[in-house]
């Protein structure tokens, strides 16, 4: 058991240091925090009120 969570660890751990894996992973990372952006409501709503706070200023 214990060597099959060790095996897990270093094959995470070489993964981990290679940059293309870093650049996929930060590429998730980033459409996926869009998504939530645009799924929760109240991360929405602040948006929308920079958005429409923005544009009074501008007029």
């Amino acid at each position: 058991m214990l060597d099959a969570i060790l095996r897990a660890f270093v094959t995470m751990n070489g993964l981990a240091t290679s940059p293309f894996v870093l650049l996929a992973l930060a590429f998730c990372g980033a459409y996926l925090g869009i998504r939530i952006v645009e799924v929760v409501p109240f991360t929405r709503r602040i948006i929308e009120r920079r958005e429409a706070q923005a544009a009074t200023e501008r007029d």
